[in-house]
């Protein structure tokens, strides 16, 4: 008898459909499963697996001789996610229950030898691919990804599933199972910070640099600080994803996205609803901060998506891990290409990035003597090419705290007082680039930066000076710009003033002073 059971697999963040035939003799004294339709290891296994679950449940084992086939046959198969719909074929195949159910569902689960189904990666991304597919009327998912798919999938009901003895009575009509449903409110209409958010009012004085990180934030811009050791560059940037304005669902959706595909969707959080903060550390390759594997999947860059990305040390890295950086900060994406296809992630993320102005760290310091050799000094910041610092919106300066500063109790401004302003920034930025597909200032073209960035005469002659000076480039000018609307909407200003560019160009003059 011939079963089909539809399943799915991911390609790139996308779901796509894949058939699973089964074909059984239902004869013979011995089983044979022969399993095609290029299967990795992982899906081959599946068959011991398979086996073992299903007599561990009492169910009957079908001997003779099957045939499974996993279409579309020229696309290869990865992960365990198949041991679920092959079993269930396979009773199906033999005879063991006769309901359709089957027929109308997309399946999927890693089965345990003792029959208990596990949670599998990329979820998400399948239930929206169901959710938008003629001929499934149901998802069955694991019961520990079942919020999960509920998210997403619409108008189709999820029905969770513990073990394979559960799905068996459920597709035979033996049982009945509540679909999960979700109430968006619950995850969206809260509070997202959690009360051990790092906090800004933790860091004293410095009080330039968060107001040049508040810009950045009310914008999207990236940002270079650059400091000796111990200013608290690192401190400064792990407190700026409490600042971020909360994810509406649409961004919220493409940040589970992507991490349920790589399977660090934390427990029990069906949707992942605080920005990521990812900091990755100096040794890591361009594979890893892209994306890698004969197959690819989504690197650090993608994981940081709609979040910060935070790279300490800035001039250790390899010097062409840093240069793989321009596409994403340029397009929002990343786009890997290998044998088995081109492949785009989304990666539309704040770079954040701290450094020392020189390898001992205190060149320029009143406190310390810097040793370092001229030339020590300029092979280091060289490590650091035109065109990636042309990429960096706001360039700031972290300078270590006195002790005034330091023995200061004076209670500094709270994150959540600095959301509150840098929320309403972005609110009237959605409006401006409202149906445009961009939520913040650094997201604007030349034709967006034309239309909405109009200078006065006044600001026009400012910027010729400064330009001639700085012997900035067009995508720095545009930078410049792009900040000054930024500082004008914190300003809650409706026209580009002259005092919002000279703090914008404040934020530039490293230009000069450092390379």
């Amino acid at each position: 008898m011939l079963a089909t059971v539809i399943s799915a697999a991911i390609a790139g963040i996308d779901a796509y459909r894949v058939t699973i035939e089964v074909n059984a003799t239902g004869y013979g004294k011995e089983s044979y499963v022969n399993l095609v339709g290029l299967p990795d290891n992982a899906v081959r296994e599946s068959k011991d697996r398979v086996h073992s679950a299903i007599e561990s449940s009492g169910l009957p084992y079908p001997f003779g001789k099957t045939i499974i086939n996993l279409a579309p046959a020229d696309v290869k198969k990865e992960g365990a996610s198949f041991d679920l719909p092959i079993a269930l074929g396979m009773l199906y195949a033999n005879g063991v229950f006769k309901s359709d159910r089957i027929k109308k569902a997309l399946i999927l689960g890693e089965l345990a030898l003792d029959g208990s189904v596990r949670s599998v990666k990329g979820v998400l991304p399948v239930a929206i691919m169901a959710s938008k597919s003629d001929g499934i009327e149901y998802l069955m998912v694991p019961a520990c990804n079942a919020e999960e798919a509920a998210i997403a999938s619409g108008r189709i009901p999820v029905y969770p599933v513990s073990s394979i003895r559960e799905a068996y009575e459920f597709l035979s009509g033996k049982k009945e199972i509540l679909p999960v449903k979700i109430d968006h409110s619950i995850y969206f209409n809260q509070d997202v910070y959690p009360e051990n958010t790092p906090n800004f009012a933790e860091v004293k004085g410095q009080f330039y640099v968060k107001r040049a990180l508040e810009v950045a934030a009310a914008g999207g811009h990236n940002v270079l600080m650059i400091g000796p050791p111990g200013a608290g560059k690192s401190m400064l940037a792990k407190r700026l994803s409490g600042i971020l304005p909360p994810m509406h669902i649409d961004e919220a959706l493409e940040v589970t996205k992507t991490h349920s595909i790589v399977g660090l969707l934390p427990e029990n959080t069906p949707v992942i609803k605080v920005r990521p903060f990812r900091a990755p550390h100096h040794t890591i390759s361009d594979a890893g901060l892209l994306g890698g594997q004969s197959i690819p999947t989504p690197g650090e860059v993608s994981l940081a998506h709609n979040g910060v990305l935070f790279l300490d040390e800035l001039p250790e890295f390899h010097r062409n891990v840093l240069e793989v950086l321009r596409q994403p900060l340029e397009n929002g994406n990343v786009t890997i290409s290998r044998a088995a296809g081109s492949f785009t992630f989304p990666a539309r993320f704040m770079l954040v990035a701290a450094m020392n102005p020189c390898p001992c760290g205190h060149f320029g310091s009143a406190q310390r003597e810097c040793r370092c050799s001229t030339y020590s000094i300029m092979r280091y910041r060289s490590k650091i090419s035109g065109p990636l610092l042309d990429r960096i919106d706001i360039h700031i300066e972290v300078n270590p705290l006195n002790e005034n500063e330091l023995l200061n109790s004076v209670k500094a401004e709270t994150s959540t007082e600095i959301r509150k302003r840098v929320v309403e920034a972005r609110k009237v930025q959605c409006d401006r680039l409202k149906g445009r597909g961009k939520y913040a200032n650094s997201q604007m073209e030349t034709g967006e930066i034309q239309q909405f960035c109009e200078l006065t005469t006044e600001v026009a002659n400012y910027l010729k000076q400064v330009i001639h000076e700085l012997k900035l480039s067009a995508r720095a000018f545009d930078k410049i710009v792009k900040v000054s609307r930024t500082i004008a909407d914190l300003d809650c200003k409706e026209k580009i003033e002259l005092q919002h560019v000279c703090e914008a160009v404040q934020y530039r003059s490293l230009d000069k002073r450092l390379w």
